[in-house]
């Protein structure tokens, strides 16, 4: 059986930077344990205090297909490039020639959510746009 994973991002807003990406890929935050209604009740029983509840955040794919995105803070701020970083499909179906239109129509969308364009590219038949999330982290719409 092939190994689960979950994608960690540092932030200095978990709930902030976890709304933006759940946006992104049409995730939902992620339900509480058993047998809690809500995360407030369940932050209520483990005792963690209000000035903490905002320290880690996590989204979902609905259809439980993608890995778990988990949003932990961290005091310091991004520093150098992203060594790995997440690349977001665009219609895959559309043949080669659609896509730049595609790519460039949800690379606008997500800039009115916080992203931001840094450069475009055309390689081997392949097109994308390598943007940074609202807090710095590099990944590619493609």
């Amino acid at each position: 059986m092939a190994a689960r994973i979950q994608v960690t991002f540092d932030a200095a807003s978990p709930p902030t930077l976890g709304a933006f990406w759940a946006e992104v890929l049409g995730y939902v935050e992620d339900s509480p344990p058993p047998p809690y209604a809500t995360w407030d009740e369940a932050l209520d029983a483990m005792g963690v205090p209000l000035d903490q509840r905002d320290t880690a955040y996590a989204v979902v794919d609905p259809d439980g297909a993608g890995p778990r995105l988990w949003f932990q803070k961290v005091p310091e701020e991004k520093a150098g490039k992203n060594r790995v970083h997440l690349d977001v499909t665009v219609r895959p179906d559309l043949p080669r020639d659609q896509r730049p239109v595609a790519v460039r129509a949800r690379v606008g969308e997500l800039e009115r959510l916080g992203a931001r364009r840094l450069y475009e590219m055309e390689e081997n038949g392949s097109f994308w746009v390598t943007m940074q999330d609202p807090e710095g982290n590099e990944f590619c719409v493609q």
